[in-house]
């Protein structure tokens, strides 16, 4: 802001000496002013002193800036004004002079406060104060709160809950010297749980409120940021425990698509998903009920997951829809891991949700479902955004726990406690760690990089960098378990996993071979030969020999029996297998009937024969017109992706241009405003109206006269200027508008008055 001082009787008297690039700031910090553009500098200060967009943009204010406010009110800058000096000593040394000008700067720039010796307040900033701007008021800590209100029976307590979810102020006559101290209200007043105001009003303290509502308990007469303490790392510590978080997040979402594929959850009529099949998708893919939630909100708003009719169809299938893959979640499953954490991590950062709400009870006492629309919350991408940057700020490496944290996120933005108390920054904190934006409590480099606008390929590069180098090695034991010491490169990967079953991950993922995963591999194409050869060509161990034996011993009983597709058709070259397989009862089902003593066909599909006569004992392989064996496995059910939910639209921002075409439009209204002119010539929508409109136009163009005129553009905005008429014809005026330095088009028909400038 500027040095000088101008007449500070009114807002828009302050407003007019300040600079474009100033007034451009205002409409950047507060775009609810600019929309619809106001006609002049008066319209504009009317709209900064609105009660609604006053409370709007307090909600970014400090405790700091906030008390100042409510210490400007209290001293009469609504009426006469303030002097700095009266501030300084109101401040009374709780907060440096640096830091009580910063918060005038923020609010000056926000046209909260006017001024520079005088001070002016905005009347309707008070109300944004939630607390009593008084330096003597007494201040309890949480723990004292807390072992005060365990002390308190039920009707003390209803009483001060009613009063810490409504008005804090409450008119009793229990307040009155002389009533009986084992009233509530006296014990409350007693106890300090209560203020005395007068002989019939009582107010709750603000931190008991706090405390009452589960907020951050903080003490508004503290006028400095909380101290932070802190914990530090080495980058590469930080990385590396993000990274693992990483690779863990993409396990259990590939797991969870898995479960969803094979089972599809059924939605809810509601839309979301259960509390019964919560807990099964959870104990699938082996994690508790909070994450599982966290997966399947990631999955649905990044396209992964969808409800719809899948296919195939589940074997009971209802009619109703399903929760399911879609089909993007197979690029995404063939996508590198820093790619498919880039798009769960660019999506967390991104929801309107706040998936740590799920399971917890909503206003009629009922669990509330993932996927549901409770889980809205069309402001968690900001505060989530908030918290980071505090994180972030702390440094390279440093993280802090989250109560302080939250005590930071409260001092910085106390009208957002509601919303955003101890619980919630502790769940978006643990959210944060789960998604690998945060390492050890600190900041990682890919979430930094994410957090801050960075290119992709620069966030791809972050995580390429912090993920461990995949290795092309495991340890085979002699109890069949694979161990792999690393991250294995896709191919192997691919193998490992298709040969054995992962029994516990983490930093080495440790691998189990048993006789069903053994015929997974063999079904799908793989041989004996080409097993043997994956453990000996990629083990840094000696193949155990019971594991040879293993695969020798599988290999030898399986495809002996065969199926393949007449419908389907099921051979052997041993007739007496054969005739042991129409004998038993899933001969019936499978409608098997005998062309040979070596072939057999049935009605059923081969998929369907290969699964009963599995479930029925034997170990038939799938082949196809050559005999060879094919890999029938399915990928699980597929929904088609739907087109995303539409969101509330939020405005975009305008732009420096668009600001300083506004700031132009804002200086040719006041000037055409202050500027004497002759009688004005109304349309009024009338034919004499508008023709001697045009009769005025005309005459201002042949003797060259500036006019203001009213204009409603297409928006239906009404505005003044000052133009020099350059033509008239066609139902058009070209003008001259020194505003824009150029030549204007106006359509006739929306000129409302038209008058010639003395």
């Amino acid at each position: 802001m500027t040095a000088t001082d101008p007449s500070t009787d009114s807002l828009a008297t302050w407003l007019s000496a300040r600079s474009d690039s100033e007034l451009a700031g205002l409409l950047r910090l507060r775009p609810d002013l600019a929309v619809p553009p106001p006609a002049n500098l008066s319209v504009l200060a009317a709209r900064a002193e609105q009660r609604a967009s006053v409370l709007r943009v307090a909600d970014d204010l400090s405790v700091l800036e906030l008390t100042l406010i409510g210490l400007l009110a209290r001293e009469g800058a609504g009426e006469s004004g303030v002097r700095r000096e009266q501030l300084t000593d109101a401040v009374a040394g709780r907060a440096p002079v640096k830091a009580v000008d910063r918060a005038l700067t923020v609010l000056r720039e926000r046209a909260l406060v006017w001024g520079t010796t005088l001070l002016r307040v905005t009347p309707a900033a008070r109300e944004a104060v939630g607390w009593r701007i008084d330096p003597a008021t007494t201040s309890m800590s949480a723990e004292q709160i807390s072992a005060t209100l365990a002390e308190l029976t039920d009707a003390e307590r209803r009483l001060i809950d009613t009063l810490a979810t409504s008005s804090p102020i409450g008119r009793t006559r229990d307040a009155a010297p002389g009533t009986p101290p084992d009233r509530p209200v006296q014990r409350l007043l007693s106890l300090g749980l209560l203020s005395w105001l007068d002989e019939q009003t009582v107010e709750l303290p603000f931190q008991v409120g706090q405390a009452l509502r589960g907020e951050t308990v903080t003490d508004p007469t503290v006028l400095t940021p909380p101290p932070v303490r802190t914990h530090k790392h080495k980058t590469a510590e930080t990385n590396a425990a993000a990274a693992g978080e990483a690779l863990e997040l993409i396990r259990h979402c590939e797991a969870l698509l898995a479960a969803l594929g094979d089972h599809p959850a059924p939605a809810l009529k509601a839309g979301g998903l259960g509390v019964r099949e919560i807990r099964r998708l959870a104990k699938v893919a082996g994690v508790d009920d909070t994450r599982i939630s966290l997966l399947v909100e990631l999955l649905a708003a990044a396209g992964l997951v969808s409800s719809g009719i899948p296919e195939p169809l589940p074997a009971a299938d209802t009619g109703d829809d399903y929760w399911a893959p879609t089909s993007a979640a197979d690029s995404w499953l063939d996508a590198s891991p820093a790619h498919r954490w880039q798009l769960l991590a660019q999506t967390w950062l991104e929801l309107p949700r706040r998936p740590w709400v799920v399971g917890l009870r909503d206003h009629g006492d009922k669990p509330i479902a993932a996927l549901s629309d409770e889980v809205r919350a069309s402001g968690a991408p900001r505060d989530r955004r908030f918290v980071l940057d505090v994180v972030a700020e702390l440094g390279t490496g440093v993280g802090s726990d989250a109560a302080d944290v939250a005590a930071v996120v409260a001092w910085r933005r106390p009208r957002w406690s509601a919303r955003l108390g101890a619980s919630a920054i502790e769940h978006t904190l643990a959210e944060a760690t789960a998604v690998g934006f945060l390492g050890r409590g600190a900041l990682s480099s890919p979430g930094r990089s994410l957090l801050h606008g960075a290119p992709p390929e620069s966030v791809l590069a972050e995580m390429t960098s912090a993920l461990p180098t995949p290795i092309d090695y495991v340890l085979v034991q002699a109890d069949l378990t694979v161990v792999a010491p690393g991250p294995l490169v896709p191919d192997l990967l691919e193998q490992v996993t298709l040969v054995a079953d992962v029994e516990s991950a983490g930093a080495a993922t440790v691998y189990r071979v048993g006789e069903a995963s053994v015929r997974r591999a063999l079904d799908a194409g793989r041989t004996a030969a080409e097993l043997h050869t994956l453990f000996t060509t990629h083990s840094k161990t000696p193949v155990p020999q019971s594991l040879t034996y293993l695969i020798d011993d599988v290999a030898r009983r399986h495809g002996r029996l065969r199926a393949g597709i007449a419908r389907s058709f099921v051979r052997c070259d041993d007739p007496a297998m054969l005739a042991e397989v129409l004998a038993s009862p899933v001969a019936e089902p499978l409608a098997l009937r005998a062309l040979a003593p070596t072939v057999a066909i049935s009605q059923a599909s081969l998929g369907e024969v290969l699964d009963q006569l599995r479930a029925a004992g034997f170990a038939p392989a799938g082949e196809d017109s050559s005999g060879a064996i094919v890999d029938l496995r399915s990928r699980g059910a597929r929904v088609p992706k739907r087109r995303s939910r539409g969101t509330r639209r939020i405005p975009a921002p305008p732009t420096d241009e668009q600001l300083d075409q506004l700031v132009r439009q804002l200086r040719a209204g006041e000037r055409a405003a202050s500027t004497p002119g002759g009688v004005a010539v109304r349309s009024g929508g009338s034919r004499a109206g508008s023709a001697a409109t045009m009769a005025l136009l005309q005459l201002a163009v042949k003797v060259k006269r500036s006019v203001r005129i009213g204009y409603v553009d297409a928006q239906g905005v009404a505005s003044e200027r000052i133009v020099d008429p350059v033509s008239v014809g066609g139902g058009q005026l070209d003008a001259f508008d020194p505003a824009d330095g150029a030549i204007r088009r106006f359509t006739l028909h929306r000129v409302t008055s038209v008058s010639l400038v003395d």
